[in-house]
């Protein structure tokens, strides 16, 4: 492995990383959400959560962690697993996710629900009870289309990194 190919694997390696690390905190997150509410939340329990400082917290954490793992996914580890394939990412976005697709890696239009939940979040839900709950329990019926995708890019690679942790939950 030359130079540059050691330089690509330690960029995936360490992205691919970061990415596990946000997704198991949000697993964590659930974890102790799930000692009191059941999952997806009802308004009635979101009401007793956004009470509950917290649990408050844990719910900011699942939302934080989530946009964090999307973007992480989205704007770096794919680039980093197509260029440690050898592959131009000097490309549109469109074409790279194409390309993940035929690698059974993901499917296109499911990364882009992914990209909309993302958005919601970067809008703001804070004065918005309902559009909060909405996001929490998209995110924990979504979380594990982003473990997949993870999970995928790492065996593809090679399993460059352990993800007992991530993908036990």
């Amino acid at each position: 492995m030359g130079g540059t190919d050691l330089i690509y694997q330690e960029k995936l390696k360490q992205t691919l990383t970061e990415a596990a690390v946000h997704l198991l905190r949000i697993d964590e997150a659930f974890e102790e959400l799930a000692k009191k509410y059941s999952f997806p939340i009802a308004q009635e329990s979101f009401l007793l959560l956004l009470k509950n400082r917290v649990d408050l917290a844990f719910a900011d954490q699942v939302i934080y962690r989530f946009s964090k793992a999307q973007d992480t996914i989205g704007a770096k580890l794919f680039k980093a697993f197509m260029l440690y394939q050898g592959e131009n990412v000097d490309k549109p976005f469109r074409d790279i996710l194409n390309a993940l697709e035929k690698l059974n890696i993901l499917d296109v239009e499911e990364w882009f629900v992914l990209r909309e939940i993302r958005n919601e979040i970067a809008h703001d839900y804070e004065n918005n009870q309902d559009k909060a709950r909405n996001i929490v329990n998209s995110i924990y019926q979504s979380r594990d289309e982003l473990k997949s995708i993870l999970s995928d890019v790492n065996a593809k690679a090679g399993g460059l990194i352990n993800l007992t942790p991530v993908t036990a939950g």
